[in-house]
């Protein structure tokens, strides 16, 4: 099953409740929630006390994206306040088998990131830990960004390393998607692999905020577009 996760760096911060239940109601999976600390990132988002506060808008599974330098002090708060799903970037954590398990002793799926440049060699030793790889496909820190096309081969290559282990383990892994993800470019990403997707801009940049259905027609056409691949 295919997963669209809307992030919310992209939506009206002024009417965030009303933002989260619009576009699960049009069909979206999971609420992608992106932190940014303006340290491990140029530049400052949201925080646990945000998470709280969208958690009673939606049932979905809210997916945090933790963009910050150290890492394990914030885990526990953002399971606190409500996250479902924890992934990080291993640059960021001293021990990636320790925070992995910190996310997952939190009571949350725990996952880790990479940027462009990160090799995937990083997953090799942990993927009992892990419930969800996330590869990013532009450089984190700001929305709006054009897919990087080679991610597709890198996409290729984390495919493999999950399907080798699913077949070994029975276990499965998520492989998400997150930058530049389009209508026109979703089925491609699919084809190479990906099963979860990560959509701000394409998203929230939909419609007019007074329509209550205005992410109807996108999040059918990025349905559409998937069940082309």
């Amino acid at each position: 099953m295919h997963v669209i996760a809307p992030s919310i760096l992209s939506a009206n911060f002024a009417k965030l409740g009303e933002e989260v239940s619009a576009v699960i109601a049009s069909g979206a999976d999971w609420i992608h929630f992106d932190v940014m600390d303006n340290h491990y990132v140029p530049n400052l988002t949201i925080g646990p006390l945000v998470c709280e506060a969208i958690r009673p808008c939606t049932a979905a599974p809210i997916d945090v994206h933790l963009m910050v330098k150290p890492v394990d002090r914030i885990v526990p708060d953002f399971a606190k306040a409500g996250a479902n799903i924890i992934t990080f970037h291993p640059e960021a954590s001293d021990h990636v088998d320790r925070t992995l398990g910190l996310i997952r002793d939190s009571g949350c799926q725990a996952g880790l990131v990479f940027n462009p440049a990160t090799p995937l060699t990083y997953m090799d030793y942990v993927m009992d830990k892990l419930d969800v790889v996330l590869l990013m496909s532009v450089n984190p820190g700001f929305g709006g960004q054009k897919f990087i096309p080679g991610t597709l081969d890198k996409l290729r290559e984390a495919r493999t390393k999950i399907d080798a282990y699913t077949a070994r383990t029975g276990r499965s892994i998520r492989l998400e998607i997150d930058g530049g993800v389009k209508v026109d470019n979703i089925a491609e990403i699919a084809r190479a692999g990906a099963d979860a997707f990560v959509a701000g801009s394409a998203v929230y940049g939909a419609g007019k905020d007074s329509d209550p259905n205005r992410y109807d027609s996108v999040i059918a056409a990025l349905r559409a577009e998937l069940a082309k691949a």
